[in-house]
């Protein structure tokens, strides 16, 4: 199974006046149009997926919904286990429903997802620390369903290297 790991893109600052609640705090226009650019960089590299899950976030959904558009994969799932202070553990035992899957993506936050991503490949989620940038994917290789300390990192792209990619659309 292939896990791509994709943290949100650029989102507004924290504003409790603006979005009190904070799930509620959507990308910026810059966030957005850099995104799609990564999205279709994103598309050379891993054409297809199974499955695309997304914490409910605002931010994260709509990053969401833009690979949905630009990368072509499938419309995205509600998955709280990647809300933002979701432990692993959690979010590794929410996956074994998928567990038949050879693709599966999830769009997250920091820290969770970051944690995440160290879980799987150690086994701790304290033992590294992992920096994914805004709008970047990790992908994450398992021989069987996704379990702490089973994952092989494969890559690591930032929303750089990804517009990069996208340059021959």
């Amino acid at each position: 199974m292939y896990l791509y790991l994709v943290r949100h893109a650029v989102a507004h600052k924290r504003d409790a006046e603006r979005w009190p609640d904070d799930s509620k705090r959507p990308l910026t226009t810059e966030g957005e149009e850099e995104f799609v650019g990564a999205a279709r960089g994103l598309a050379h590299v891993v054409p297809e997926v199974e499955m695309l899950l997304s914490s409910p976030y605002e931010r994260a959904w709509r990053t969401a919904e833009i690979l949905t558009q630009h990368a072509g994969w499938p419309a995205p799932q509600e998955f709280p286990a990647l809300e933002p202070e979701v432990p692993p553990e959690k979010a590794i035992l929410a996956l074994e429903t998928y567990a038949d899957s050879q693709s599966v993506a999830l769009v997250g936050h920091r820290p969770g997802l970051h944690e995440l991503a160290v879980y799987m490949l150690t086994g701790d989620a304290g033992a590294a620390d992992m920096k994914i940038k805004k709008g970047g994917v990790v992908c994450v290789e398992f021989d069987d369903a996704p379990e702490a300390g089973a994952g092989t990192l494969r890559w690591l792209f930032t929303p750089r290297v990804l517009r990069t990619l996208a340059i021959s659309d």
